[in-house]
């Protein structure tokens, strides 16, 4: 899949705040047929118009609102990692606490949080995992920066947040290779009765594969269900039953854990968020982890699955 180009949807992005392709060059001091050029080039990668005329003014259309709002969240957190980064005295290295749920899959979670130790800057960085429930009272109490999270908490939590998706990805099923080169065949309705191991029934994740068993008639064999994908892929390596992992680090899983693919979860997302009690992510080291998250991590996967 063709990889989004970052400045082509800064050139769009300019031109729906201004109205107009022409003052937007002038801003970016580019001729007005380049970033024409540049606007229709990023059409072309997502196979959406994104303007119509309205008379001699340029209106978004309907994918064009979408992408805007996109666009314009990802690069306002660029405006406000620039502008909390001057803020921050020089001589104190970024601190952050980052809630950590049990379920989200532990090479997800090491390449969102792994290139805040690869700055420039010392960051301060602790990891708390637990359960969803308990991560957000530890964020209300304040001893968390923010949670990394596989669902939005719902309105019974009974507490204001604001949730960021940080990306998602298609879910692959993995199993030791006996046991994934027999189901492999006449996948996937080869997987009625096979053994699994399956997250609890609150998490995002599993509500995705029932509902998909529940499309494809099939019935699994719940072997044990396991909140700690840490802790399931200890189990599934001993050849206990299949697992789901997100598409975009089947490949890591495979290889750490001596795994091999039966088949993709098709048309079903696993997504990844970014959980906060302000709407503006104030902690430097936090608005690092959501730019590095949406520009690397979930790049080349957005069409896995």
């Amino acid at each position: 899949m063709e990889r989004l180009n970052y400045h082509h949807l800064l050139y769009f992005w300019l031109a729906a705040r201004e109205g107009s392709v022409s003052k937007a060059a002038t801003r970016l001091r580019l001729a007005q047929p380049t970033l024409s050029g540049q606007i229709r080039t990023l059409e072309s990668t997502l196979g959406e118009r994104l303007f119509e005329k309205a008379g001699r003014k340029l209106r978004l259309t309907e994918a064009g609102t979408l992408v805007f709002g996109f666009a314009d969240e990802i690069f306002s957190i660029g405006e406000e990692l620039l502008d909390t980064l001057k803020r921050r005295p020089t001589n104190r290295p970024m601190r952050v606490t980052i809630g950590l749920a049990d379920v989200v899959t532990k090479p997800v979670a090491h390449r969102l949080i792994q290139p805040l130790l690869e700055e420039p800057e010392p960051v301060r960085l602790v990891v708390r995992e637990d359960n969803p429930e308990k991560l957000l009272a530890a964020l209300v109490a304040g001893d968390l920066d923010v949670l990394l999270l596989d669902a939005p908490p719902g309105a019974e939590a009974g507490v204001r947040v604001f949730s960021r998706l940080l990306g998602e990805s298609g879910i692959t099923l993995v199993a030791v290779p006996r046991l994934a080169t027999r189901l492999r065949r006449r996948f996937p309705r080869s997987l009625d009765g096979a053994p699994f191991l399956l997250p609890g029934r609150t998490t995002g994740l599993r509500r995705l594969l029932e509902t998909w068993f529940d499309r494809h008639r099939i019935r699994p064999h719940v072997v044990a269900e396991i909140d700690d994908s840490a802790l399931a892929a200890v189990f599934a390596r001993s050849g206990s039953g299949l697992l789901a992992v997100p598409t975009v680090v089947e490949s890591d899983v495979c290889r750490s854990q001596g795994l091999a693919r039966v088949g993709r979860v098709e048309g079903t997302r696993e997504q990844v968020f970014a959980v906060s009690l302000q709407r503006r992510f104030t902690n430097p080291a936090v608005a690092l982890l959501i730019d590095r998250a949406r520009h690397e991590l979930y790049a080349g996967a957005r069409g896995g699955g």
